[in-house]
């Protein structure tokens, strides 16, 4: 036994007694209880300090909405801040810690904030850190930013595992309390696939605290009762600890499961949490509703609690908040509360009641006060009595703990996340779920029924509803009878008058009715403005308990309904999602996923060295027997394609389709260079600039019919330019009638290159492709040998004769093999990223190594391209602008060293020959660098100021990473036939 367990009672499992720890201190608890029972249990009223004042703070709630007993469980990697004790199953080992003070609990420096505080009201931090400027920087942000945050994150390295599942059913039924569990009995006994998340570790909800009997039996054994019958089918699924955080488009939910978070030692092989994404046909939101808490002066004290808290922790876990407990209430469930510990002994110091009159029923003997409010609270980290005040007069009632119960909130957040505002009910006085459709519906407390006999008859009916909806026939069944209930009505009290002291309404951010008072004053009474000036509802609970109060009391303050404030919006996610659930399986090697092109399969088999290029697996070389090092296989495959023929996978490329009458002139507006009179099978190199003037990505754009258009992209860029597309056309320029599409891994697709490369493609394409039949940048569909239908291309980023050859990506690595078989009599080689990258720098073409974001066509040398004759294009008129056409820009250049021993790297800045590194005396920089087999040294491509006018001129390559300096002589960046005579043989 402890300090406030109760002799007899509860759920719990006395036989299993569990240790754990609190700070430290070690005690105990009984299997079934949540961290937050068990702390109640050994007296541990105090559980954190609040996060503006450091007030100290107790458990106020029994659930998700708990805004004060936030703690660290676990030790380590495995630590989780800001768990909420409410909600967390207690375990044997677990250890907690406390958050948001130091250096203890009991003492806590922060609180000395709590003395100045009527200095630090609403909108204190934007009206103090505007001045002096420079103290923002020096004093102000780092100051904030260690007083900001609560827990504490982790910076070791997560030792659990995560997993993500697809989930479908007929019905998903929310909420595990009295609704839901008739619910998804009558669905499932209507034959439907039944789905049902609870976010407790047992189902049953308010059941498992109510004294209420069903059928003459406790109301728990119902639950267990239909929980068993649940398990027994096979068309449920029953998902306790999961919380359905978000309702998406297509009636997709989003849930989250807690697998192993109760658990010391989890099992390798079961991952700690589990996220859900389950295509419903139908939803029913079984939530219930949330008990307000009453805004008075000092009602934030530990051992102020929400009355239906106190029922919970007495019927379900065994628990006594206090020894002697006072009820303030405006309605019957204070009463419900008061009976339910006066029959488990607890004594109850006074119900105030803040009606003039009222038909409840009170324990015998028990003092009611009507007409009454609570004005002030004594005790400090405990509260010890209550100032209430009556008819202009004040009394002290001595007490150990509060039961507040201020009325019902229904808990409609899923309903409202997709943007249907809720709808003010004058008859509840409360916020109801809007009219969204017939994919979820409300049912139960969720939609202001208040009886546990409503609730049931509710939840039948809903279900037996949904089932005729989808083809079901109902089943008949038998409701449990209940017996007689009270009135659950309730009189609205946003605010009690007449404080003595600080009246809060957000616990968690100390956000106290005068607060809001002041943002009204100052302008910001709307209901978001309100919100983010005085951080009401932006703690961790994002205003579970806070909201309802917030909007009444601006209301009132306006003279005006609630339904005229309305509320804030509504987001995912309900409660807080760990990072490590949302990534799933995708972290380390598979932070991202592995993305392996048509070829990949040809490539390992021809002895390919891959490397990761974004998403993408790509041969990057191919060595073979007797090559020692990466350079040797990479010259080698150079010098093959310079003088004969090689192959490589090109298929990671982007490929956009596109179609339509307004096709040519949708990329003639996307593209610099004029794309609009294209004809049919030919193929143009296009530039793609953003709005503000500079590259943004090149490719080629093919017509293969009047209508007809493929476009490739960067392997880097195939996603960013789709988007950019989409954009264009929904935004800029929806009257064109355009349509297309990703076709990026619908086709295989790879070079062939060199002199040797028309060949090699004949004895496979019927076609003639002599220079005749299919001259430079054509572009055709083909037939294959065998009558496969491929397309061909006749582009070249090698400066070499090249085709580029696709097929559909089935297809591919058969074809490849073909190749490779008909082209050993011309000594093909397979290539891969790294020759492709030497060939390109051997030929001056730029990449998005060049491409970076700061260079536009004219810098790269492609100045020629951007059209000076059409009306418009995406980045025209802002490339015009005066910075972007001076004389002194970084441009293009070839640099090759004067020793040619020496090598140039990447990275490297470039500077006047006796010139001392600086900022100032910087010319530039190389952006891409290789060896050149065919030159036999190395080379690079730079920007240097006017570099065009530079050649010839000697320039430092300063590379301080290497501290290493070259001397090099600045060229056309063109080294391998600037001609271009072997690209168009």
């Amino acid at each position: 036994m402890t300090a406030y367990r109760l002799t007899a009672g509860g759920l719990v499992d006395r036989s299993r007694s569990l240790s754990f720890s609190f700070d430290g201190r070690p005690l105990r608890g009984f299997a079934g209880d949540t961290l937050a029972s068990a702390l109640l249990a050994n007296d541990q009223l105090l559980v954190g300090r609040s996060f503006k004042y450091h007030r100290p703070r107790g458990i106020v709630s029994a659930g998700t909405s708990e805004p004060n007993a936030l703690v660290t469980i676990g030790s380590g990697a495995r630590s989780d801040p800001n768990t909420k004790a409410t909600v967390a199953e207690l375990y044997a080992g677990l250890t907690a810690r406390s958050q948001n003070r130091w250096p203890s609990l009991g003492f806590d420096i922060g609180a000395i904030t709590d003395l100045f505080s009527r200095f630090l009201g609403a909108g204190f931090y934007y009206k103090t850190f505007m001045w002096p400027a420079q103290f923002w920087e020096k004093l102000y942000e780092p100051l904030i930013r260690r007083a900001a945050g609560l827990g504490r994150t982790v910076l070791e390295r997560d030792p659990e595992t995560y997993e993500k599942s697809w989930a479908h059913c007929d019905l998903l039924v929310v909420g595990g309390g009295p609704t839901g569990l008739t619910a998804a009995l009558t669905a499932a006994r209507s034959g439907l696939r039944v789905i049902l998340a609870d976010e407790d570790f047992r189902l049953g909800g308010s059941l498992l605290s109510e004294t209420q009997p069903i059928d003459g039996a406790p109301a728990y054994v119902f639950a267990d009762r239909v929980v068993a019958e649940l398990q027994a089918l096979p068309n449920v699924t029953l998902l306790p600890r999961t919380t359905v955080f978000g309702w998406y488009d297509d009636n997709v939910f989003g849930a989250v499961e807690r697998v192993q978070k109760h658990v010391a030692e989890p099992l390798a092989k079961l991952p700690a949490e589990r996220v859900w994404r389950i295509v419903a046909r139908r939803a029913l939101l079984a939530t219930g509703a949330e008990e307000r808490p009453l805004v008075f002066g000092g009602n934030d004290r530990p051992g102020l609690m929400m009355a239906g808290a106190l029922r919970t922790y007495a019927n379900r876990y065994g628990v006594a908040a206090g020894r002697s407990v006072a009820i303030f209430t405006n309605g019957s469930a204070g009463y419900q509360a008061a009976r339910d510990l006066h029959a488990k002994g607890i004594a109850i110091a006074a119900i105030i009641d803040s009606r003039a009159a009222a038909e409840d029923a009170a324990p015998e003997g028990t003092r009611v006060i009507r007409s009454a409010s609570v004005v002030d609270t004594r005790g400090r980290r405990r509260v010890s009595g209550l100032v209430v005040e009556r008819s202009g007069f004040e009394e002290l009632v001595a007490c150990d703990a509060v039961g507040m119960s201020g009325g019902w909130s229904p808990i409609i957040h899923l309903a409202s996340q997709r943007g249907a505002k809720p709808v003010w009910s004058d008859q509840l006085s409360a916020f109801v779920a809007p009219d969204v459709g017939g994919g979820l519906r409300i049912a139960g407390s969720a939609d202001g029924v208040y009886t546990l006999a409503g609730c049931i008859g509710d939840g039948a009916a809903k279900a037996s509803a949904i089932a005729s909806d989808l083809g079901f026939k109902p089943a008949q069944d038998v409701l449990p009878q209940t017996g007689e209930e009270a009135d659950p009505s309730f009189t609205a009290l946003w605010y009690v008058p007449g404080a003595k002291s600080k009246a809060f309404v957000d616990f968690q951010n100390d956000v106290h009715a005068k607060d809001l008072g002041l943002a009204l004053r100052e302008g910001f009474g709307h209901v978001e403005h309100a919100k983010r000036y005085t951080t009401s509802g932006m703690a961790t609970d994002q205003g579970k308990l806070s909201n309802i109060n917030a909007v009444g009391i601006l209301a009132g303050m306006r003279g005006v309904s609630p339904a005229d404030v309305g509320v804030t919006t509504f987001r995912p996610f309900y409660t807080p999602v760990s990072f490590g659930a949302l990534a799933g399986t995708a972290r380390d090697k598979h932070a991202q996923p592995v993305r392996k092109s048509p070829l990949h399969e040809w490539a390992r088999k021809h002895g390919a060295t891959f490397v990761e290029a974004g998403q993408w697996y790509r041969s990057a070389w191919f060595p073979r027997a007797g090559e020692k090092t990466w350079r040797e296989s990479v010259d080698r495959e150079v010098l093959n394609v310079r003088t004969n023929v090689g192959i490589c996978d090109v298929s990671t490329l982007g490929k956009i389709e596109l179609f339509g009458p307004d096709a040519a002139e949708f990329l003639n507006r996307l593209y610099c260079n004029a794309l609009l009179k294209l004809p049919v099978g030919k193929a143009r190199y296009g530039l793609m600039l953003r709005e503000d003037g500079f590259v943004y990505d090149d490719g080629t754009a093919s017509r293969l019919a009047e209508e007809h258009f493929l476009v490739t992209t960067t392997t880097a860029m195939a996603g960013g330019v789709m988007s950019h597309m989409e954009y264009c056309s929904q935004v800029l320029w929806p009257e064109l009638k355009v349509r297309f599409c990703s076709v990026s891994d619908q086709w295989a697709q790879m070079a062939i290159a060199g002199p040797k490369a028309r060949g090699v493609l004949q004895q496979l394409v019927e076609d003639d492709i002599s220079d005749a039949a299919f001259p430079f940048l054509a572009a055709a569909t083909v037939t294959l040998k065998g009558g496969l239908k491929a397309r061909l291309f006749r582009i070249s980023f090698s400066g070499e004769l090249a085709f580029e050859l696709a097929v559909p990506a089935g297809f591919g690595v058969a074809v490849a093999d073909q190749l490779m078989d008909v082209g050993r009599a011309f000594d093909i080689c397979a290539y891969g990223v790294e020759a492709l990258n030497v060939l390109r720098l051997e030929k001056g073409l730029p990449t998005h190594a060049e491409f970076d974001g700061r260079v536009t066509p004219d810098d790269a040398g492609l100045g020629r391209m951007v059209s000076a004759h059409k009306a418009d294009f995406v980045g025209k008129h802002l490339s015009s602008r005066y910075g972007l056409t001076a004389a002194d820009r970084m441009q293009l250049v070839g640099l090759k060293p004067v020793d040619r021993e020496k090598d140039i790297r990447a990275g490297a800045h470039l500077l006047r020959e006796g010139m001392k590194p600086s900022s100032l005396n910087d010319q530039g920089w190389v952006s891409s660098a290789c060896f050149s087999p065919v030159l036999g040294h190395h080379i690079a491509l730079a920007f240097l100021k006017s570099g065009r006018e530079r050649y010839g001129e000697r320039i430092v390559v300063w590379d301080k990473l290497r501290d290493q300096e070259v001397i090099a002589e600045v060229c056309d960046p063109v080294f391998v036939d600037p001609e271009n005579a072997r690209m168009k043989a």
